[in-house]
């Protein structure tokens, strides 16, 4: 016996209507919130509440005179290493990618060279580069000397600390760059040669700008890191950020007030550079992406007029 058509069709809409919808309900996710939460509020109470905070000594020195020049210094070395860092790296990366073998090698034992050694070696190197070469000078290899100067006259503590933030940074720039350069497809290069477009032109025109998307998130998280990172030249008497707090509660004794002094410039320099990053990496985007998500800004603006009107 058949089936009525009815019954083959399944139920009328009317009676998929009446049908009482349950939502799926995730308990562990809630758990797990209530947990998260919970942890939260009890770190907030006792940033508010633990007197070994000393929030009074933290207001301060926060925008202290000495503190304020710290982060300027902090924020040049920070400056320099950047830019100086990433001119050699990319230097350093079209070398590795060349067709000599000589510029090949000697670019890949700079990379391994200092990538190998630490931070912290290679600047006080660097600042006791005298005990090595007590004078530099220029003058004709193997020859005469035409001019000298004594070393520490002519680098001194602050362009040791460039030197030695430069150099350990562009090795990591080099690999950067190299990365965000064979991320382009090469056939675009095949395409620009067959045209007559010079070498040079190829890279300024054509690769450069479609690598900076493949570069940029990690410079950027680079740039991050050396901020921080410069706080390892306390060890050659800079006044930067983390050495001035040190130099401060080793007078008054209030270590914790004064790292936290630290901690908060840090939080709030970092936040900077990941706006920047943020809206530099949409500028990239834009021949990818031809209608990129709106930014917090605008989102806030469009809630404000939503709820206005």
């Amino acid at each position: 016996m058949r089936p009525a058509p009815d019954e083959v069709a399944g139920p009328a809409p009317d009676d998929l209507a009446s049908l009482k919808v349950v939502p799926v309900r995730h308990y562990a996710r809630w758990a797990a919130a209530a947990a998260v939460i919970v942890l939260v509020s009890q770190f907030v109470h006792g940033l508010a509440t633990n007197p070994v905070w000393e929030w009074d000594v933290f207001r301060a020195y926060f925008l202290s005179e000495t503190i304020v020049q710290a982060v300027w210094v902090t924020l040049q070395l920070t400056a320099y290493a950047t830019v100086l860092g990433f001119l050699l790296g990319t230097v350093l990366a079209f070398m590795r990618l060349s067709r000599s073998p000589v510029l090949q090698t000697v670019a890949w034992s700079y990379i391994w060279i200092f990538r190998s050694i630490p931070m912290i070696v290679q600047l006080v190197f660097w600042f006791n580069l005298s005990a090595l070469y007590a004078e530099l000078g220029v003058g004709i290899p193997f020859g005469p000397v035409f001019w000298s100067a004594d070393s520490n006259s002519l680098i001194g503590t602050i362009g040791a600390a460039v030197i030695g933030l430069t150099l350990h940074q562009a090795a990591y720039a080099a690999e950067i760059v190299r990365g965000g350069v064979l991320a382009v497809d090469q056939g675009q290069l095949e395409a620009a040669a067959a045209l007559g477009i010079p070498r040079l032109r190829q890279i300024r025109r054509i690769v450069l700008p479609q690598a900076m998307r493949a570069i940029l998130p990690t410079a950027g998280n680079e740039i991050i890191g050396l901020l921080k990172g410069t706080s390892v030249v306390y060890v050659m008497a800079i006044g930067e950020l983390f050495y001035q707090v040190q130099v401060i509660y080793g007078r008054n004794g209030r270590v914790i007030p004064l790292l936290l002094v630290a901690t908060a410039w840090y939080v709030l320099l970092t936040s900077l550079l990941s706006v920047a990053q943020y809206y530099v990496e949409r500028r990239y985007a834009r021949g990818a992406d031809r209608t990129p998500p709106p930014t917090p800004l605008q989102r806030a603006r469009r809630f404000v007029t939503k709820e206005s009107s």
